[in-house]
């Protein structure tokens, strides 16, 4: 039986394909090895910010899970690729929005009432002046690119990290713009832990409305409790309560991003000939987010099922947070260069004075 050239060449390759697949490649693939990695940071940092010196510095699961994920990065450097790590993926886009659900069983309408109306004013306002001066500063100014500044700004405005996470579905800015933005939030939220100390002293502010202050100007959830606990009992439970407000605000200032992208590109799509309601991209697990407060503020859960469900938001956000830190390299951090801090920094500033004239404007005087 006669053998062709080709023949021969596409025996050869096969057979070289053969030799060159090691037996253990299931085992050391990088899908294994990313998924094993993160569910170990995800475990690890749930349990050091138990610990209750980093819990003092306001450090929750979820920026130290930053740190894990880009500390294990740098040494774990998976070859890039076309295709996205699908064990990453799935941690940044299902598991992310699981947390957010889940953590909206941590809200009740009730809160909100029990606050005031200053209260909500001071927040919102807080809000929109953030956002509108990082947006603005960040590409018309710093000449940010508009993801970036988006990502900043909302992660400064609501809630830290786990707004710009919930923002990037809808922003699109990616890895790189995500792990610049969370690094500035994380650096200047853990800078006014060191600052709130400093400037009650100086506050015509009574502890109760020192707490609206923390809560309204803080960036995570964690850092208004350690920053309220080192007033007095009364300023944490206002700090808490006031930054509650914050977070509840994470899902109509996501929709109305979505609309404010959609309605800036719209002429540019008109041009291209596109379908416009197409294009539309809307968050939609915000609404599940809406509905668990809904629920959580008509029925009492029982204690179990609350602290089940609190648990599993917060390993569900930390494991996102783990999956964007490993996916993260110091070069981007040195590619983005100072702007990105320049523009955290004046928010930094905005939060501080805003915040300080809202609250003496706003609040009844004690």
């Amino acid at each position: 039986m006669l053998v062709t050239t080709s023949q021969l060449k596409e025996l050869l390759n096969k057979k070289a394909h053969r030799v060159m697949r090691p037996k253990n490649a299931i085992v050391s693939s990088p899908l294994v090895t990313t998924a094993i990695t993160l569910a170990v940071i995800t475990i690890l940092s749930y349990f050091l910010a138990k610990i209750a010196w980093l819990a003092e510095l306001g450090l929750s699961s979820l920026p130290l899970a930053i740190i894990l994920g880009i500390t294990a990065g740098f040494f774990i450097r998976n070859p890039v690729t076309a295709i996205p790590d699908k064990a990453a993926q799935f941690c940044q886009q299902k598991l992310l929005r699981l947390g957010i659900i889940l953590f909206g069983f941590n809200l009740t309408i009730q809160q909100l009432v029990a606050l005031g109306w200053q209260v909500i004013v001071i927040d919102l306002l807080i809000i929109s002046t953030v956002l509108v001066v990082g947006i603005t500063l960040g590409m018309r100014w710093l000449k940010l690119p508009k993801e970036l500044a988006v990502l900043t700004s909302i992660g400064s405005a609501v809630c830290g990290a786990a707004a710009i996470m919930a923002a990037e579905p809808v922003v699109k800015g990616g890895h790189k713009h995500v792990s610049v933005a969370v690094a500035t939030v994380v650096i200047f939220g853990t800078l006014s832990l060191l600052a709130y100390p400093l400037l009650y002293p100086l506050l015509a502010l009574s502890p109760e409305h020192f707490g609206i202050f923390i809560g309204s100007t803080v960036h995570e959830v964690a850092q208004a409790v350690a920053a309220g606990e080192t007033i007095s009992p009364e300023a944490l439970q206002t700090a808490l309560l006031t930054k509650l407000v914050r977070v509840l605000c994470l899902a109509p200032v996501v929709v109305c991003l979505a609309l404010v992208l959609f309605r800036t590109s719209g002429k540019e799509q008109v041009k291209s000939g596109e379908n416009l309601r197409d294009k539309i991209v809307l968050p939609w697990f915000i609404l599940y987010f809406l509905l668990a407060i809904g629920v959580n503020s008509l029925i009492a859960l029982p204690e179990a099922t609350g602290e089940l469900i609190q648990v599993i938001s917060q390993l569900s956000l930390t494991a996102a947070m783990a999956a964007m830190g490993f996916n993260t390299r110091l070069s981007c951090l040195r590619q983005a260069g100072i702007k990105p801090l320049l523009l955290a920094g004046i928010l930094f500033v905005v939060l501080m004075a805003t915040g300080v004239t809202a609250n003496l404007v706003l609040l009844p005087k004690v």
